[in-house]
């Protein structure tokens, strides 16, 4: 749906959110929200914030703190013909309902061989930078990517927050929708006020360049374009691509841009062993070998505990790091 010269609000990525479900549940009386202080309290981020007073307690539901739980009976709600959107606190919370979500809400179009399907959105704040405690600040995005039967997204903006979440909730089939928190506040973006979507499965060109390819997501985004800029003033063209959906991936923006340019770079905040980097690495190796110019680099946490706050800075990539990632692919 095109959102040009429609009206606007000026909003975070965390409003997007809370606009975005506020608009589906106005259009569709399907979906329900639920989870731990999403109610009264408007979720720990007030991603909630006045729903419940909207749409009242059978719509947006308080639970108990029993995130396998909530997903299971959410699982159920989808099976039956309801839109669950699902909150857990922190995406670090997820994994008490990790059987539930692929054991479960993965599996049962393929189990039931098509008679249900399982229309159910799993928001979650993650990722790392606010000095919040462990658990509160994993990566562990490339855990559902693996999983057949889930689509995985992380926006990057807060319009496009909103038109994701939108698509989310629509698709008939799981999603796990990761907020990246680090960006929840930082900036603004006009948002329009009625609903649209953006379709899942397309990344976005933040960045066009002709030098070299570096692939990111999430709060990533915005310091990958800024060590983009600024690798400008030395001669580096570098195109940023923003994948948004992990999976199903964007192979054909990946394979076109790696093309263009013969050389890449992968940057995210997840530790570099199993990260999704090397899925993008092995898929470009698959398909456009005889257009590479030089090793690609991998720009990303490190394969340790996520850090208290001292070493979190250091931990996180950003834009010097990046900078050293990409001058390396370009300088080989």
């Amino acid at each position: 749906m095109s959102t040009q010269d429609a009206d606007t609000q000026n909003l975070t990525l965390v409003q997007a959110v809370r606009d975005g479900l506020y608009g589906e549940m106005e259009r569709n009386e399907d979906v329900v929200v639920m989870g731990e202080d999403v109610g009264k309290n408007g979720g720990v981020f007030r991603a909630t914030q006045g729903l419940h007073e909207e749409f009242g307690d059978d719509r947006v539901i308080d639970t108990p703190l029993a995130e396998a739980g909530i997903v299971g009976t959410a699982i159920g709600m989808a099976a039956y013909g309801l839109r669950p959107v699902p909150e857990m606190q922190f995406s670090g919370f997820m994994y008490p309902a990790f059987d539930q979500i692929v054991s479960h809400a993965a599996r049962l179009r393929n189990r039931s061989r098509g008679r249900y399907n399982c229309p159910l959105t799993v928001r979650a704040p993650y990722g790392g930078g606010i000095r919040a405690p462990e658990h509160h600040s994993e990566s562990k995005e490339s855990f559902y990517v693996h999983e057949a039967g889930l689509k995985v997204v992380v926006p990057s903006t807060p319009r496009e927050t909103k038109g994701l979440l939108t698509a989310a909730i629509r698709d008939p089939d799981p999603v796990i929708f990761l907020e990246p928190k680090l960006i929840y506040r930082s900036f603004r973006e006009e948002v329009p006020d009625d609903p649209y979507t953006v379709e899942l499965g397309e990344a976005k060109t933040r960045r066009e360049g002709s030098d070299v390819s570096v692939f990111t997501w999430g709060a990533m985004t915005r310091p990958t374009v800024e060590a983009a800029e600024e690798l400008s003033e030395e001669g580096i063209d570098a195109e940023v691509i923003d994948l948004r959906t992990l999976s199903p991936m964007d192979t054909e923006t990946i394979v076109e841009s790696f093309k263009k340019t013969g050389r890449a770079a992968v940057v995210h905040e997840a530790p570099k062993t199993g990260g999704l980097a090397g899925e993008i690495i092995a898929t470009i190796q698959e398909e456009v070998l005889l257009y590479q110019e030089a090793p690609i680099t991998r720009v990303t946490g490190f394969d340790v505990p996520y850090p208290l706050y001292a070493l979190e800075d250091y931990y996180l990539p950003e834009p010097a790091r990046i900078k050293d990632g990409i001058r390396e692919a370009v300088e080989f």
